[in-house]
């Protein structure tokens, strides 16, 4: 495999620390390499260097000088007063220039005729008709519409997904990713996952979804304390191989600390005066002093903060109706909250998540219906856009602006500083400005200053975003454990998988569908439902034909050929059936879970084999 660019002794700072020094790294041909560690560890300042978006203090990047690289921000910048067709469209790409002009023309009320005729002329003469549907369903799929609106006007989540899809319109040699599936919903990161997997494309990208690192990569490089490790392998073999590496290095710590034991014994023992110590043996002594103090301490982030008491009745919503500018958001929505509700909230962007939320939380009142929220409820709602903090202010003192104690759920109450560094806020940290801290440490602020609140009703919309895994598996393991209601809002399909077992599906049209189960249940259900439909038009496309085939069936087989027909229909139903019934199980009840699932298997094989016989008698 050829390298097509390598990072040789590269060291850089950051606020007068250094994040990692000498430091070396190659990235070859079809690689697709995902940069995990915790926030803080220089992640994306390492991807900015490969990027080459500025300089590194020490080292360099080695690349052909013809290599195109395409970077992705995680806050992305655009050029002042540009259009989303100035800025998709290279001026120096003859064929993207054609099809802007085209765009350009036919979002115009009248447009003139001659030019439409010109310009497919000039499109075919250039064969740019399959880029043209190919940028088309790019931008489709990014929900990019209106190629003649101002960037400025477009929202954080819009603009992102704006400069992904002129990436992905580029193609080029190595794509650079910063947490690429930020404001996207599941459906277009699942596209995406298949964009980037086609072809021999050479990925480096972080990104919190494990889902999408195990679906996508296939080099895992691990940055920790300014080292890189790497794993020739996905999400899955990286946990493995790391397992089995901190086992190694408890190993060798403990030999080393035995063994420096030992040594600064001999070292005390000799007289100080004398120079009749060993010089090897010193700087060996040294030497193993400096390993020992680089061992890295696996901290971990301690969450059980108190929960307010919750009582028999938490939160009623009754035939809710919203509409924006007559657009139904919501119609005739009712639930009842029950204790140990763990809901998922799913759908495309703009189907109303956040209106729902906002209902729920009183932050909005709705057209019609009813909102009753129970005495004892207590929300603890985490949102997207975080919490604006003074970035002039000290950590500390944000937190201590809300308590300078803290009751936990144990009964113990612990200082505001405590408290940070169970956050994994060491004491310099703590004391230190808020704009010195990474977009993740700002998350994981935020977050437990909404845990602080000690809420019984949990609302995290996308609390994934910019969290570290690490971090990100201790929030998960809080979660299990969290007694209260928990709404979750995540196009993180592994967090939704594992931290609910219902789901509200925002369908669009105002309608809100109710699924028992988790995402992936859902998207099982949804695939044997498609997969019905496609037989059953199979079944009606070739009733024509039959017909017209002159019946050259022997009764015999015009018999057989109509019970078919029946059982295919009544199979059909009885698969319908039974997933309706599926959908209405309680989670826990395992054993008939398993039970109806296996008979929907037993009833597709036989239409499979129905099927293969019907066909073969339509031929006929």
């Amino acid at each position: 495999m050829s390298t097509l660019i390598a990072a040789e002794g590269l060291g850089h700072a950051y606020h007068d620390e250094w994040l990692f020094k000498n430091l070396t790294l190659g990235i070859n041909a079809g690689q697709r390499v995902a940069l995990v560690g915790v926030n803080g560890a220089g992640k994306s300042t390492l991807m900015k260097l490969l990027a080459e978006r500025f300089a590194p203090l020490e080292g360099k990047i080695v690349k052909n000088k013809s290599t195109k690289i395409g970077f992705l921000d995680q806050e992305p910048s655009f050029p002042e007063n540009a259009t989303i067709s100035d800025f998709i469209f290279s001026t120096e790409n003859k064929q993207q220039q054609l099809i802007k002009e085209y765009e350009e023309l036919i979002e115009e009320e009248h447009p003139d005729e001659k030019k439409l005729n010109r310009l497919y002329e000039e499109l075919s003469e250039h064969n740019a008709w399959e880029y043209e549907h190919q940028i088309k369903t790019i931008l489709s799929r990014m929900g990019i519409n209106h190629l003649q609106q101002k960037i400025d006007t477009l929202s954080g989540g819009q603009r992102k997904r704006l400069a992904l899809a002129k990436l992905l319109i580029e193609d080029p040699e190595i794509y650079v990713l910063d947490e690429p599936t930020n404001h996207l919903d599941i459906d277009t990161i699942e596209w995406l996952e298949k964009i980037l997997t086609s072809g021999a494309k050479t990925l480096l990208l972080v990104t919190h979804d494990r889902y999408f690192l195990d679906n996508v990569c296939n080099t895992i490089v691990e940055l920790e304390r300014g080292k890189t490790f790497t794993y020739n392998g996905n999400y899955a073999y990286f946990l493995e191989k790391k397992a089995e590496r901190e086992a190694q290095d408890d190993a060798t710590f403990q030999k080393n600390k035995n063994l420096l034991k030992k040594e600064l014994e001999w070292m005390r023992r000799m007289p100080q005066a004398r120079g009749t110590k060993s010089v090897a043996r010193q700087n060996a002594f040294y030497d193993l002093e400096e390993k020992t103090k680089q061992r890295v301490d696996h901290q971990k982030v301690t969450l059980n903060v108190k929960m307010a008491r919750q009582g028999n009745k938490i939160l009623e919503l009754d035939r809710i109706n919203q509409s924006f500018n007559n657009v139904t958001i919501i119609n005739d929505f009712s639930y009842v909250f029950k204790k140990g509700d763990r809901i998922g909230l799913a759908g495309k962007n703009g189907t109303g998540k956040s209106t729902l939320l906002n209902i729920i939380t009183g932050n909005l009142n709705p057209d019609k219906g009813k909102v009753d929220i129970g005495e004892t409820t207590q929300y603890g709602y985490y949102k997207q856009g975080g919490l604006s903090f003074n970035e002039k202010e000290r950590v500390i003192d944000i937190v201590k602006a809300d308590a300078e104690y803290i009751k936990m759920a144990d009964g113990q109450t612990i200082s505001a500083s405590a408290l940070l560094t169970l956050f994994l806020f060491p004491p310099k940290k703590q004391h230190g400005l808020v704009e010195k801290l990474s977009g993740g440490e700002k998350k994981r602020l935020h977050l437990m200053k909404v845990l602080m609140q000690n809420p019984n009703f949990l609302i995290l919309d996308e609390p994934t975003n910019d969290l570290d895994i690490d971090t990100l598996n201790v929030l998960e393991e809080f979660l299990e454990n969290f007694p209260g209601i928990l709404i979750l809002v995540s196009h993180d399909r592994y967090l939704l998988d594992k931290m609910s077992d219902q789901l509200f599906i925002m369908e669009g049209n105002g309608n809100v569908k109710i699924f028992n189960g988790n995402y992936s249940e859902h998207r099982n259900s949804l695939e044997i439902e498609k997969e019905a439909a496609s037989r059953k038009q199979k079944v009606e496309e070739q009733k024509p034909t039959q017909a017209s085939s002159g019946n050259k069936l022997s009764f015999k087989e015009q018999q057989e050929f109509k019970k078919l027909e029946e059982a295919l229909a009544e199979n059909e139903n009885k698969i319908k059936t039974l997933t309706q019934e599926l959908n209405q199980i309680d989670p826990s009840n395992y054993i008939q879970i398993q039970e109806i699932s296996e008979t929907i298997i037993n009833i597709n094989k036989a239409i499979e084999t129905d099927m293969e016989r019907w066909m073969e008698l339509s031929e006929k």
